[in-house]
């Protein structure tokens, strides 16, 4: 059985796919823009509101657990200002930044601990499994985001179709 319509071109394909976002991905954005900023503001609060000078490490985590919660604010912004769904690129984009923060984070956490002496064992444990659990999902990511750039191309008459591909 043949289909005599006519085939839509990659371009047409995507271009039908909507211009602008889905309610779904509006509200995660607008969530990580909120959150972001909310927990930056109260992370800056708690350090700002110290009573007296404190450690080198804290403040420095201070300034870490900030700049955590501003990135993840700069990315739900960029979501809203772009409008346009961004498929995998926002989970690359999601990935990377919880695996940075994981590292550097985690990287404090265990200077903390190592300079205490105690609980060693259990932080470095947990940060092993964050910062591990953050790099499946970045190979992830960039897995699902190549399987669909060579979609586009096999679409478009640039590049074969590879033999997994449906």
């Amino acid at each position: 059985m043949t289909n005599e319509e006519p085939r839509a071109s990659a371009p047409e394909v995507i271009a039908a796919l909507g211009g602008t976002l889905s309610k779904g991905a509006r509200v995660r954005a607008v969530a990580a823009l909120v959150l972001g900023v909310a927990g930056a503001v109260f992370v800056a609060a708690l350090w700002w509101t110290e009573p007296g000078p404190l450690p080198v490490l804290t403040q420095l985590g201070f300034g870490l657990l900030t700049l955590v919660c501003l990135a993840w604010a700069a990315w739900g912004t960029w979501l809203l200002r772009s409008r346009v769904p961004l498929f995998a690129t926002d989970r690359v984009v999601a990935a990377w930044i919880g695996l940075t923060a994981s590292v550097l984070v985690g990287g404090l956490l265990i200077g903390t601990v190592a300079q205490r002496g105690t609980g060693a064992w259990g932080v470095v444990a947990a940060v092993a499994a964050l910062v591990a659990i953050s790099t499946v999902l970045v190979v992830r990511a960039h897995a699902r985001r190549a399987d669909l750039l060579r979609r586009e191309r096999a679409l478009s008459g640039d590049a074969p179709p590879s033999p997994t591909s449906r």
